[in-house]
């Protein structure tokens, strides 16, 4: 039997718990590059060779954890994002990449990519777009906010992986609360992936996000728009005149969104952006 052969019974395995054949696939050959300690290039030279000594000691085990519908992100600890290996687990969101735009948007309103930008994070949860931007704009600071002490932990961790750790301030915080001052200071860029899930619609989710991810990283209120309903009301007294948000909301919600924006005399929509599918996901919006 072969590498391969037994990559492929992992997938039948999967497939029969109920991922999709494309899922399982890939989720197959991602636990078994993590059972190997083998990057993708490695695996394809070698995928038709013998499995190596106790790899199915190894593999079969974390098959089964995902056969049982945990992520293979928490069963792996990380997921990559923006080109980037993040620590996740049960503290945090696991970024999704529709998430990408955010930085996407944001870094093609930065005409100077060196300049001394103020850039804050609202939700920031793994640190994933305040490490990204960060990365990006080397002379930025970046203020990242988040309601939990242990998905600040997990992005501590994350921005001193990749080198961005002096600066970024933490702030422990909902919404703004971590930025007072009398006048507020006012950052230059906000982004925003806060949670956006109706209420209802949390205990139907897949068993990989209802049993494995936080739901305060998640619930959204009766229509999933109350945490941006917050942003948007807050917003105006911590951007600059001339900054921008850039937000993302969930499948279905754009106009609501576009409604929201409008009635708030502060902001302008410059634009919403799809994702990959076209589904509308992001917002960028500029302060008068």
């Amino acid at each position: 039997m072969t590498l391969l052969d037994e990559v492929s019974a992992a997938r039948r395995q999967l497939v029969g718990a109920g991922l999709r054949p494309k899922d399982a696939a890939y989720d197959a050959e991602v636990l078994a590059r993590h059972a190997l300690g083998w990057d993708l290039a490695t695996y394809l030279c070698r995928r038709q060779e013998p499995p190596p000594a106790r790899f199915e000691s190894r593999y079969r085990p974390l098959v089964q954890r995902r056969a049982a519908r945990e992520p293979v992100s928490c069963i792996t600890g990380s997921r990559e994002f923006w080109g980037l290996s993040f620590e996740v687990g049960a503290a945090v969101l696991t970024p999704r990449p529709e998430t990408e735009l955010l930085i996407e948007e944001a870094l093609a309103l930065v005409p100077d990519r060196d300049a001394a930008l103020w850039v804050v994070d609202v939700g920031t949860g793994s640190g994933c777009l305040a490490i990204a931007l960060a990365r990006e704009l080397p002379a930025a600071r970046v203020t990242a906010i988040d309601v939990s002490s242990a998905a600040l932990d997990v992005a501590r961790r994350n921005a001193h992986t990749h080198g961005v750790s002096a600066r970024i301030t933490w702030s422990q915080a909902s919404y703004f609360d971590g930025l007072a001052g009398d006048p507020p200071a006012r950052a230059d860029l906000i982004v925003a992936n806060l949670p956006y899930v109706p209420s209802a619609a949390t205990t139907v989710l897949s068993p990989e996000v209802k049993d494995h991810e936080p739901l305060v990283a998640l619930d959204g209120g009766h229509d999933g728009l109350d945490p941006l309903r917050t942003l948007v009301r807050e917003v105006p007294a911590h951007l600059a005149e001339g900054g921008h948000l850039v937000v993302e909301f969930g499948a279905g919600q754009e106009d609501a969104a576009r409604a929201l924006f409008a009635a708030t005399p502060d902001l302008q929509l410059l634009s919403i952006v799809g994702d990959l599918s076209g589904i509308p996901r992001a917002a960028v919006i500029r302060r008068h």
